[in-house]
Protein backbone atom coordinates (compact mmCIF):
# COMPACT_ATOMS: atom_id res chain seq x y z
CA UNK A 1 0.00 0.00 0.00
CA UNK A 2 2.60 2.27 0.68
CA UNK A 3 4.17 1.86 -2.66
CA UNK A 4 0.67 2.85 -4.36
CA UNK A 5 0.96 6.08 -2.09
CA UNK A 6 4.69 6.51 -3.28
CA UNK A 7 2.59 5.84 -7.07
CA UNK A 8 1.04 8.39 -7.03
CA UNK A 9 2.70 11.02 -4.97
CA UNK A 10 5.26 10.76 -8.03
CA UNK A 11 2.10 10.99 -10.61
CA UNK A 12 1.06 14.11 -8.70
CA UNK A 13 4.48 15.91 -9.04
CA UNK A 14 5.14 14.77 -12.46
CA UNK A 15 1.47 16.05 -13.19
CA UNK A 16 2.16 19.50 -11.58
CA UNK A 17 5.35 19.53 -13.38
CA UNK A 18 4.18 19.77 -16.95
CA UNK A 19 0.73 21.58 -15.41
CA UNK A 20 -1.92 19.23 -15.43
CA UNK A 21 -3.47 20.78 -12.49
CA UNK A 22 -6.82 18.74 -12.12
CA UNK A 23 -4.99 15.36 -12.43
CA UNK A 24 -1.86 16.56 -9.95
CA UNK A 25 -4.25 17.40 -6.90
CA UNK A 26 -6.53 14.14 -7.49
CA UNK A 27 -3.38 12.15 -7.41
CA UNK A 28 -2.20 13.90 -4.58
CA UNK A 29 -5.42 13.53 -2.93
CA UNK A 30 -5.25 9.57 -3.54
CA UNK A 31 -1.65 9.44 -2.60
CA UNK A 32 -2.42 11.65 0.78
CA UNK A 33 -5.81 9.01 1.55
CA UNK A 34 -3.65 5.58 0.73
CA UNK A 35 -0.77 6.95 3.16
CA UNK A 36 -3.08 7.14 5.98
CA UNK A 37 -4.65 4.17 5.29
CA UNK A 38 -1.00 2.98 5.74
CA UNK A 39 -0.02 4.72 8.24
CA UNK A 40 -3.16 3.37 10.81
CA UNK A 41 -3.16 -0.07 9.69
CA UNK A 42 0.63 0.38 10.42
CA UNK A 43 -0.10 1.47 13.82
CA UNK A 44 -2.60 -0.94 14.36
CA UNK A 45 -0.34 -3.99 13.92
CA UNK A 46 2.24 -2.39 16.07
CA UNK A 47 0.05 -2.00 18.92
CA UNK A 48 -1.59 -5.84 18.33
CA UNK A 49 1.40 -7.35 17.43
CA UNK A 50 1.97 -10.79 17.01
CA UNK A 51 2.29 -12.94 20.49
CA UNK A 52 4.33 -15.78 20.85
CA UNK A 53 2.98 -18.71 22.42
Amino acid sequence: MLSWAVTFLIIAIIAGFLGFFGIAGTAASIAKILFLIFLVLFVVSLITGRKRL
